[in-house]
This record gives structure tokens, sequence and C-alpha cells, in this order.
């Protein structure tokens, strides 16, 4: 498990993660979501040991990840901006982290660049992005590490790769207990893979739970009301996170039990009222929202 309590990481005066503190289980997919310069990389970085907390701790299975280097062994990060030696091949970098990972596979890394139709003698920085991004993620894998932390690792991947590298993840997971960490801002990315996610926003923690519970706790009402007054009374009665409206149907996400939520509004008898399924990224922009990052500046 990864555990991470009160951690706090600034740069001067700019706070890039403020107070976070999370777990996340073995054997399940986390995704770590937020709004651009919510503190996703910096989390990262800090999980990894690149960076060191200024308060707060990061530990896997109880052993301190900057303190203790041996704990590396247990994880490999790719960053957004992967880092390859000058001039070299992925043969040589395989070679590299043959020798800092115990567990490192050779004959997987070689089914895999093969699986990929990629070339181990060919230079690097002729790769295009994509190309890195697969490399990238071939290499993590042939680590066989038990984490995995992966920076917008799907941006640059065509949807064919990203399928392809979404189910290398899920039988890894079934196989051998491997747990991905995923930071993206891409939700839709996320939304068919994750089982827990993690929210920040400004560099703190929104919330960190269950997919199936946060979609279990959050809803979208449809609804049509007989009387224009009703509909202000049944506004006090529930928990609304986003109101939209077209003439007399009301839109409402809301916070609460769907239940609840129906046994409320029957009690108005409603011309229409119908429930509907959220998104991650409509849960996402309902939570942020609350907490004054108003999507609707960006797309208005």
């Amino acid at each position: 498990m990864i555990e991470a309590k009160n951690l706090c990481k600034s740069f001067g005066k700019i706070k890039a993660v403020d107070n976070v503190s999370l777990s996340i289980e073995d054997g399940r997919v986390f995704g770590l979501i937020g709004t651009n310069g919510a503190g996703k990389s910096t989390f990262l970085r800090m999980a990894a040991g690149v960076l060191k907390p200024d308060k707060g701790s990061i530990e896997i299975n109880g052993r301190a990840v900057f303190e203790e280097p041996e704990v590396k062994e247990d994880f490999f990060y790719i960053s957004d901006e992967m880092y390859f030696f000058p001039n070299s091949t992925p043969d040589a970098m395989s070679a590299f982290f043959e020798k800092m990972y115990p567990k490192y596979d050779r004959a997987r890394y070689k089914k895999l660049m093969d699986d990929f139709s990629l070339s181990g003698r060919r230079k690097i920085n002729t790769f295009s992005k994509g190309m890195k991004k697969q490399l990238s993620i071939i290499l993590g894998l042939s680590a066989m590490t038990k984490y995995m932390y992966c920076d917008e690792t799907f941006d640059g991947l065509d949807p064919v790769m990203r399928q392809g590298v979404k189910s290398l993840f899920a039988s890894d997971m079934s196989d051998r207990g491997f747990t991905p960490v995923i930071a993206s801002h891409n939700l839709r990315e996320l939304e068919d893979i994750c089982d827990t996610v993690g929210l920040l926003h400004q560099g703190g923690i929104l919330l960190s739970e269950d997919l199936d519970e946060v979609k279990a706790d959050i809803h979208k009402l449809h609804c049509v009301l007989p009387k224009e007054t009703d509909m202000d009374a049944l506004k006090k009665e529930l928990n609304i996170l986003v109101e939209e409206r077209k003439g007399s149907l009301c839109t409402f996400t809301i916070r609460g039990s769907e239940d609840e939520i129906m046994k409320t509004i029957q009690n108005y008898e409603p011309l229409f009222a119908e429930m509907l399924p959220l998104s991650l990224e409509e849960i996402f922009i309902s939570e942020t929202g609350v907490t004054g990052y108003d999507i609707k500046k960006f797309i208005s």
C-alpha cells in the first residue's frame, strides 16, 4: 500500500501540494486527476523519491520513499517527459534498467518490443512522441515492479495503443498484483480503467474514493414540475452541485443517494423525472465547481 500523510511541497510561495493525505491500495488502478497545476506531477515525484516533502510523509508498505533507497526497487516511474540517455537505443536503456531492477525480465522486453513493432537498435531520438511513450511503458512493464507511476502516460498514444496498454495493465494486475497509479487531466481515458480516483485541486485533495462509490453519491436528474414555486421548494431540499435549465426542463447534479433523491422529487408529483448516469468528467466539473473552479468560464 502507498500511503501519504499530510503531504506538503512548496516552490517558493507556490504551494504545489498542500496537506494531502490518501491511501492507494494494492492490486487496484488509482487515477490521480485534477486541473492544470493541481499538483499531480509533484505528488508523483514525491511518491517516486525524486522530491523530498517539506512536511508530511509518503510510504510504501511502511517504508519512507525518500529516506530508504531500497524501496525504489518496488516501483517504476514514467514521467510526462521520460528521460533517455543521449543517443541511446531501446536495447541500451533495457540493459540499464536490467541492472537497476532485480526482477527485470529481458524476455518480456523483447516480446513487447516485437508486439509494439519497435526496433531495439534504432536511436530513441528518432522516435515520435507516441513511440517514446510506448517504449517507456515497455521498459516499465519489463521491470516487473509492484507499482508503476504514470504521468500522462496515454498522452501521445493512438486509440489502439491505449487499449493495448490498458489490457497489459489488467493482465499484470490479475497475474501478479500489479498496481498502476495514473495521473491525467484526460478523464475519459481513466474512466474505464480506474478502480479508485483521487481528485486534486489547487494542491489539495477534494476526494479519494472508490469510483463506484463516487458515482453512487452523485447523480444527474432531469425533471419538469407542475409549478415554478414547486421547483424553488425542491431545490431547498436537495444538495444541488450544478443546475442547468432549458425552458421548463431542469437538469440538476445532486449529491445524495438515488433513492432519497427520487423519494424527494416524487413528493412534488413531477410531470417528468429521470435519473441519468454521470461521467467521471461531469463529477470532476461538479466537485471543482463547488470549490470555485468555474469550468463555465472556459466553455461558454
